[in-house]
C-alpha cells in the first residue's frame, strides 16, 4: 500500500479548517453581543456556556472533519479524535479531575492528527478482526502520546511566532497591516485555512483587523473582476462565503495575484491607521458572517454610529472602490487579465 504524505497534510489542514469553522464561529458571531446582553438577560449566558463547549470540543471536531474527508472509518475516526484531543493541551488535571479551557493549539492539534492518521494509513486493516480491540489503543497511545509530547514546543515556537507579530505591529504598524493584508489575502485563495493560521498563532489587534482587511480586499476584487464571467449567485459567493472557489484560476495564472496582494496591503494599511482589531479567533474569516466587522466594532469597546459608518466604509465601501478601480487599470487599461481569467463552471 502506497502512502501519500500529501494526501494526509492537505486532509488534515482542509478538516482542520473546516473544524475550526464549526467549532468557533458561534463563539465569534454571538459572545460579544451576549457579554452585552446578559446584564440585562441573565438567561443568556447558557449560549456563552454552549459556545464554550463547543470551542473545547475543537480537536474533536477537527478529526471528525479529518476523517470525512479522508474516507476514515468510524473506528479509524473516532480514534483519530481521540488522539487529537490528547494533543490539544486544552484538558487539565486538577484534585477534582479534569478542567478543560479553550480550543487547544491547533498547530499541535495538527501534528498530533497527522501522526493518528499515518499510523491508521500504516496499519490499514492489518488486524483485521481485532481492529476495534488494537486500533484506537495504539493511535491513542502512539498518536495522543506523541502530540502530548510535542505540545510544549510546538506551544512555545506559536507563542514566540504571535509575540514577533505583536512587537512589529506596535513598532511599525502601518507596515505590519499592510504586510498582514497581503499575507492573509494569499492564504484565503490558497489550500491553507487562514483561518488555522490565525488561530494556531493567536494573532490579535491591530494585526487581525488588518488581516480581515486584506481578505475582504480580495474577496470583493475577486468577485467584480469576475463578475461579467460569472453569475450573480458566484459572483456574491466570493465574499459572503469564500474566495477559495477562486484557488484553480490563481494558481495556474499567479500573476493575476498581483492586483489582490496590491488591494490587500492598501486595505490592511488602512485598518492599521483606524487601529481596526480583531481576535484570534475572528481573523481569517474576512467579510463572511461579518464576523470581521463585527470583531472591528468590539475591539473598539463600543458601538457608536461613528464606528458603524467606519466599518461600514472600511469591510464594504473602500474594498469595492478599491476593487473597481483595479478593474479599470488592470483589466480595461493594462489588459493585465480578462474577465475570462476568474471564469467558474459549476454545470
Amino acid at each position: 500500500m502506497q502512502i501519500s504524505g500529501k494526501k494526509i497534510i492537505m486532509n488534515t489542514l482542509n478538516g482542520l479548517s473546516t473544524g475550526i469553522i464549526v467549532a468557533l464561529v458561534p463563539g465569534a458571531l454571538l459572545n460579544q453581543l451576549i457579554k452585552a446582553l446578559v446584564p440585562s438577560f441573565p438567561a443568556l449566558s447558557i449560549i456563552l456556556t454552549m459556545t464554550s463547549l463547543a470551542t473545547i470540543m475543537l480537536p474533536v471536531v477537527s478529526a471528525a472533519c479529518v476523517g470525512m474527508i479522508g474516507k476514515l472509518s468510524p473506528i479509524q475516526t473516532t480514534s483519530l479524535a481521540l488522539a487529537a484531543v490528547c494533543g490539544a493541551g486544552n484538558f487539565h488535571f486538577t484534585k477534582q479531575g479534569f478542567s478543560a479551557m479553550g480550543s487547544g493549539d491547533v498547530i499541535n492539534i495538527a501534528v498530533t492528527i497527522m501522526v493518528g492518521y499515518l499510523l491508521i494509513e500504516l496499519l490499514g486493516a492489518k488486524f483485521k478482526a481485532y481492529t476495534v480491540l488494537l486500533l484506537p489503543t495504539l493511535v491513542l497511545l502512539i498518536g495522543g502520546g506523541i502530540g502530548m509530547l510535542t505540545f510544549k514546543p510546538v506551544q512555545a515556537i506559536t507563542t514566540f511566532i504571535g509575540m514577533i507579530i505583536a512587537h512589529l505591529t506596535n513598532l511599525q504598524p502601518i507596515l505590519t497591516g499592510a504586510i498582514m493584508g497581503v499575507a492573509f489575502a494569499l492564504l484565503i485563495v490558497s489550500p491553507i485555512s487562514s483561518v488555522g493560521i490565525a488561530t494556531a498563532v493567536g494573532i490579535h489587534g491591530i494585526a487581525s483587523g488588518s488581516a480581515n482587511l486584506g481578505i475582504t480586499a480580495a474577496s470583493f476584487a475577486l468577485a467584480i473582476y469576475g463578475w461579467k464571467a460569472n453569475s450573480w449567485g458566484t459572483s456574491l459567493a466570493h465574499f459572503l462565503g469564500s474566495p477559495k472557489m477562486q484557488m484553480a484560476n490563481l494558481m495556474t495564472k499567479p500573476k493575476l495575484l498581483l492586483p489582490l496582494m496590491i488591494n490587500a496591503a492598501l486595505m490592511g494599511g488602512i485598518g492599521s491607521i483606524f487601529n481596526v482589531g480583531g481576535s484570534a479567533t475572528s481573523a481569517g474569516f474576512g467579510f463572511s458572517g461579518l464576523i470581521g466587522p463585527i470583531a472591528a466594532l468590539n475591539s473598539w469597546g463600543s458601538n457608536t454610529s461613528g464606528q458603524i459608518i467606519l466599518v461600514t466604509i472600511l469591510f464594504l465601501i473602500a474594498p469595492i472602490i478599491l476593487g473597481l478601480l483595479s478593474n479599470y487599470i488592470f483589466n480595461n487599461k493594462l489588459h493585465y487579465f480578462s474577465a475570462q481569467d476568474f471564469a467558474l463552471n459549476y454545470e
